[in-house]
This record gives C-alpha cells, sequence and structure tokens, in this order.
C-alpha cells in the first residue's frame, strides 16, 4: 500500500526548464507544486471531511445526552439505528478518511515535494554560468539548495495538515453553535477574530525574524565551510585564533537573530492562553445561561462545552501550524535569493550545435572588462589558423585567460564576436561549445569521487581499457595502481578527496590531463598544464602533450617561457591587447617584451611584474 501512494507522483519527470524563476514566494510554489494539485486537491476535500466528521462526533455526544433521559428500551429501541450507524461510522468510515488524508500527506507529498524541489533548484543553479558561482559561497549556495526544500515541504505539511483542517473546524463550529443557537456563535465570533488579530500579528513578525534567522545561518554555514575548504592555509599559517572569531561573529549574530524570533513566540503563547481562556468562558457561560432561562438542551451544553475545549486544545496547534507556516516561509524567500535569480548567461533562442571541421578560430573586435572601466580585453582581433599551436604571454592582468573564459562562454561577451569555423559561439549552444574544448588548468580540482569516476568524467562512454590507456598517456597509470584511500579501496577505485586534496598537485595535473586525453576534442586549452609538476615528470610528460596537440588547435598560457618556445606562433598580451605576434626566435630578435621577459626569467618563469 505504501508504493502505492509514494509513487504516485515521479519527482524526477520531465518538465520545461524556465531561465527566469518566479520572484515571489507564491508564484515560485505554484510553479514547483504544479505536479502535485491533484493531490493537494484530495487531501484538502479530506481534510474538510475529518473536520465535518470531528464536528458530527460533538453533534451526536449533545444529543445522546438529551435523547438519555428517557427509559434505556425506549431509547434503544427508538435510535438503535442511528447509534450502530455512529458506531460504524467511527470504527470503519473515520479510520479509512484518516488513513488516506495521512498517506497523501506522508507518503505522496512529503517524500517526493522535496526531492523534486531540491532536484529542479539544483538542475537550475548548475546552469548559473561561472562567474555566478564566483560572486558567492559554494557553501551558502549548497545551504540554499539543501534547506529550501524541506521548508517548502514543512510550508504544505502545515497549509494541509492543520491550516485547511483548523479552517473547516472554525466553519463548522459556527454552524453547529448557530443551528444550536444562534447567541451562542457571537463569542465564538470574536474569539475568531481576536485570533485572527493575534495571528495577523504573528505573521507580521514572524515572517522577516525567520528570514533574518535563516540568511544568519547560510552565513554562518559559508563561514564555517570556508574554513574547512581552506583548511590547508588555516593551518599554514597558524590562524586558528582569528578562524574562530571569524566563525564566533557568525555564531553570534545568529544567536541573536534567534531570540528576536522566539520572543514573538513567547508573547503569542500569552495571549493565546488570555484568547482560549475568554472562549471557554464564554461560550460554556452562555450555554449555562441558555439551559438555565430554557433556550437551550442540556446536550447543547454538553455539545458547546466540547466544542471550546476542543477549540481550546487545536488553538496551539493551529498557532503553532500558522507561525511555522511563515517560519518555513521566510526559509524559503531566503533561500530564494539564490534558486529563484534568472540564469545570467543563456543559449540564445534559435542556438545550433557547434560543428567543428577545422577548429579555426577568429577573434573579432573583442572587448570585455568584466562590467568595469578598464582590465580584461579591449578591441582585440586575431586569427588562429587550423591545426595552429599558438602561445600566450603576458604579465598578471593583461587579458590571457579573460581570452580563454571568452572562448569558453564562461562569460557573455560585452563587445565583439568569437568565431568558430565561421560559427558565431553566442548562437551555438554552450554544452556543444564545451564539449568540442578541453581544458588543462594550473590548479585542476578533482571531483570527490574515484580515481575512475574522474578520468572518465572526460568520456561518460569511455571503458576501463581506454580509461587505463588515457592514464598511461598521462603517466598516471603506475601511481594510480599504488593509491588506497581510508575506505580501503584501491588503484581505479580509491576516492581522492575534496577537490582531490589526497593527491599531491602533480599526481592531480596528470589525472586532468588524463580525462583530458580521453575527451580528445578538436580544440586544446592549456593554462599553466605541466605548472605544477616536477622537472622530471614535466619532461616525461612533454611528449604525452606533443601527442594530444597533433592535429588540434591549440592555446597555451605559461609563465614558463621554455614551454611554449617551440609554439607555432607566440602571442604577447599587455593591457588587453595583442602587442607582439611571432615565433620564438622572430620575437627574440625583437628586442621587444617577449626578449626582455625571456631575458629576466629565474627557472623559466616571466617576471609577471
Amino acid at each position: 500500500m505504501y508504493r502505492l501512494f509514494e509513487n504516485l507522483i515521479d519527482p524526477f519527470i520531465e518538465y520545461k526548464e524556465i531561465d527566469i524563476p518566479p520572484d515571489r514566494i507564491f508564484p515560485f510554489l505554484r510553479e514547483y507544486c504544479r505536479p502535485f494539485y491533484t493531490v493537494f486537491s484530495v487531501i484538502i476535500f479530506l481534510s474538510f471531511l475529518i473536520a465535518g466528521t470531528e464536528l458530527g462526533l460533538i453533534y451526536f455526544i449533545g444529543w445522546i445526552v438529551d435523547v438519555m433521559h428517557g427509559n434505556p428500551t425506549a431509547v434503544w429501541s427508538e435510535h438503535g439505528r442511528i447509534l450502530i450507524f455512529f458506531a460504524l461510522l467511527v470504527v470503519f468510515i473515520r479510520p479509512l478518511i484518516f488513513c488516506g488524508h495521512t498517506a497523501l500527506i506522508n507518503n505522496t507529498m512529503m517524500p517526493n515535494l522535496g526531492t523534486l524541489i531540491r532536484w529542479r533548484a539544483h538542475r537550475h543553479v548548475l546552469r548559473q554560468s561561472v562567474g555566478w558561482f564566483e560572486n558567492d559561497f559554494a557553501g551558502r549556495i549548497a545551504n540554499r539548495v539543501m534547506q529550501t526544500p524541506p521548508a517548502a515541504n514543512e510550508m504544505m505539511f502545515h497549509l494541509f495538515d492543520a491550516l485547511s483542517y483548523a479552517t473547516a473546524y472554525a466553519i463548522g463550529a459556527g454552524i453547529l453553535l448557530w443551528a444550536a443557537n444562534p447567541a451562542l456563535a457571537v463569542p465564538l465570533i470574536i474569539w475568531i477574530i481576536g485570533y485572527v488579530l493575534l495571528l495577523r500579528w504573528v505573521v507580521i513578525h514572524v515572517g522577516p525574524a525567520s528570514e533574518a534567522s535563516s540568511d544568519a545561518r547560510s552565513q554562518l554555514n559559508g563561514r564555517i565551510v570556508d574554513g574547512y575548504t581552506n583548511i590547508q592555509s588555516v593551518k599554514l599559517f597558524a590562524d586558528e585564533t582569528d578562524e574562530l572569531e571569524y566563525a564566533r561573529q557568525a555564531i553570534s549574530n545568529t544567536r541573536e537573530t534567534v531570540k528576536r524570533e522566539m520572543r514573538i513566540y513567547t508573547n503569542m503563547d500569552l495571549a493565546l492562553v488570555v484568547l482560549n481562556g475568554f472562549l471557554i468562558v464564554s461560550v460554556i457561560g452562555w450555554a449555562i445561561f441558555l439551559w438555565n432561562n430554557g433556550y437551550a438542551t442540556a446536550g447543547i451544553v454538553a455539545a458547546a462545552s466540547t466544542l471550546v475545549l476542543r477549540l481550546n486544545a487545536l488553538t496551539g496547534w493551529i498557532m503553532w501550524a500558522v507561525t511555522s507556516f511563515f517560519r518555513e516561509m521566510g526559509v524559503v524567500s531566503e533561500g530564494m535569493r539564490t534558486i529563484a535569480q534568472p540564469l545570467d548567461l543563456v543559449d540564445a533562442k534559435e542556438a545550433t550545435e557547434l560543428n567543428v571541421f577545422n577548429a579555426k578560430i577568429r577573434f573579432s573586435n573583442l572587448s570585455h572588462h568584466y562590467g568595469k572601466k578598464s582590465g580584461g580585453l579591449n578591441k582585440l582581433n586575431l586569427i588562429i589558423k587550423p591545426g595552429e599551436k599558438v602561445g600566450l604571454v603576458g604579465r598578471s592582468g593583461a587579458g590571457k585567460s579573460t581570452l580563454l573564459k571568452l572562448l569558453l562562454r564562461f562569460y557573455d561577451i560585452e563587445n565583439g564576436e568569437i568565431y568558430i569555423d565561421g560559427q558565431n559561439i553566442s548562437h551555438t549552444t554552450q554544452a556543444s561549445l564545451r564539449r568540442r574544448i578541453g581544458m588543462v588548468q594550473q590548479d585542476n580540482s578533482l571531483l570527490h569521487r574515484t580515481i575512475r569516476d574522474n578520468i572518465r568524467y572526460g568520456q561518460k562512454s569511455a571503458t576501463h581499457k581506454e580509461i587505463i590507456a588515457a592514464a598511461k598517456q598521462a603517466q598516471a597509470h603506475k601511481f594510480i595502481l599504488n593509491l588506497e584511500d581510508s575506505q580501503g579501496r584501491s588503484g581505479y577505485d580509491a576516492e581522492v578527496g575534496e577537490r582531490g586534496i589526497k593527491l599531491s598537485g602533480g599526481q592531480r595535473q596528470r589525472i586532468a590531463l588524463a580525462r583530458v586525453i580521453l575527451k580528445d576534442p578538436p580544440i586544446l586549452l592549456l593554462d599553466e598544464a605541466t605548472s605544477a609538476l616536477d622537472s622530471e615528470v614535466e619532461a616525461a610528460i612533454q611528449d604525452t602533450l606533443y601527442k594530444m596537440m597533433s592535429g588540434k588547435t591549440v592555446i597555451a598560457i605559461a609563465h614558463r617561457l621554455s614551454t611554449i618556445a617551440h609554439m607555432d606562433r607566440i602571442l604577447v598580451m599587455d593591457k588587453g591587447h595583442v602587442v607582439e605576434d611571432g615565433d620564438h626566435k622572430s620575437l627574440l630578435s625583437r628586442g621587444g617584451l617577449y626578449a626582455g621577459f625571456w631575458s629576466r626569467q629565474s627557472g623559466g618563469f616571466i617576471d609577471v611584474e
């Protein structure tokens, strides 16, 4: 039976992705909850049915009090069928209604709604650009993706478990008292008005307080994760004291926001006790007064008393549900700052697949300053021929890395165009562009997965034989066989730790090379690809790099000029422009910037200042 309810909704069902999610909370939730509309409708109907059943039992208690004044035999003969009907209702029908309502909430909604929101939120965040991720803590982003779905789950739980039931119960209670004696409904109406005003006050104050608490928790999480991620730097500089103080400030701020939030709940509880006291005294007292003056039966007094005592018990639960609803709404609202942000870099509406025939690259009047007035690239024009090997040289900030990032379309170009085989990359899909470009960086972080998974990331369909062949080409196979992680997994099954922390820089670099070898793209970008390797390993791997470059268009950034001296062309960049262009010998003969770099290097590195 559980599987029946659990499988009513598939949280991973295909859906149309949107680039600009709703930025208000209820349209946001409405979009995510669309697959649950039918389930929600049935839950609301069952909530009203449950409330009606509860009120029917209270009415039945009052009716029993009135009919039991006569002869027991006569009572049974006249009302026995009604008594049996109510008994069957309570024993059989009522549990079925409760069972359906509970199963839809606990087994259909709770496991699937949060999963659906988390899945779609993660997909949306993963589609954001590299620049977007650079503007926030990874820990805070992850925290919001993780905390928003359970908060939305709780909102829906309280809405359908408590609030819909409470609404039905309040309406039914008013009808029941009005039917018994219209005067009995007056205290209830006054109480409802007071209760709604209290709810309004709580909602106004709880929402912002909860959002502030959630934001403080996210900030705290981001700071702590930042410290853990950079634990080597913390230990290296013996900076635990400052790191603790940095975290302490966030922990203290979180405490202050929680204190302000809890004061609201204390005030709410005090006001609720006063309101409920008024409800009990006014309704029961008024019912006794009416009975004393012959306007109500003893059964009405009994039913009214049972009803208000039941309401008194419910009000705390309902208020808790309401405050929890709006508290979780604050968490969702805070999480929306991340998971509902529009994509800042999207494919064009008519984007096509990039087809690479010769891998000719052309940069036309290219300018990019990251939204600033200076830095980056400035009206750069450049053609890289098919299969040409080009080295990029220049001081830090000259625009070398910017050029590669724009070619990979990690950022949208501010002005100008980039063409690959005559195709404007802004009019092609990002996925097809990056499938045809391989990149090895100076700092290659690995996924916290097995060696096999990290190498296969370059080609998901690769066989184990192909993975080993790529590792051998990258001079990585031997050290991989000697690896063993803390769980006893060895070789290609060993996990590498977060960002590959369990491996040396040279080992990470060789895994990254193996990954690109397996990918075998027509365009290759190298950003200090051998900087993390010692001289012996670098010498051994040079042949691998040369083989990788064969038949490909290559752009390589290097500060160690010896690594690019053999390139077909060397471009010297300065202040966003290409200021020198030629091979190694011709550039040396000119006596320009390149010649100056070459003469001033120490150990083969450019004087980047």
